[in-house]
């Protein structure tokens, strides 16, 4: 199982997601990546972030981890999402680092109606809200997007 830190980066009420296109699904990734060997998981995410949109990032807490199971193609992934905020920069798509084609602020209101990748959008709104009854969310039932 590979892990996948991601963070949950919060501005007027809309959360910095990353627009990808597959075919004629859209998805709107957490920001995120892959650790390197001997890398944490904060560190791989200001490498990440500032590889991929250019931006300084404070890694604040833990809100959530879950697992998306792909069964057929046994990739499972175990999803960090920490809570970041941007220390410096403004956000923009790097696409020598990146297939994404967009930075999208995605408003509060469509967290739980767009395909999102890891597929926790009720869970950052329950976060966000205070109701997350505990950081371990099981699997995500995630919708394949490719």
């Amino acid at each position: 199982m590979k892990v996948r830190p991601a963070v949950i980066i919060v501005q007027e009420n809309a959360v910095l997601t990353m627009r990808y296109k597959y075919g004629e699904k859209e998805v709107f990734a957490l920001p995120g990546g892959n650790p390197d060997p001997d890398e944490c998981l904060p560190e791989a995410l200001r490498r990440e972030l500032m590889e991929e949109l250019g931006i300084t990032v404070e890694i604040d807490e833990m809100v959530l981890c879950g697992e998306v199971l792909w069964g057929e193609t046994r990739k499972e992934t175990l999803h960090m999402v920490f809570k970041a905020k941007i220390a410096d920069g403004q956000p923009i798509i790097n696409p020598a680092e990146t297939t994404a084609l967009e930075v999208v602020w995605l408003p509060y209101s469509e967290l739980e109606d767009r395909l999102i990748y890891p597929n926790v959008g009720k869970e950052i709104l329950e976060y966000l809200n205070g109701t997350l009854k505990s950081a371990y969310i099981g699997v995500i039932d995630q919708p394949y997007a490719k």
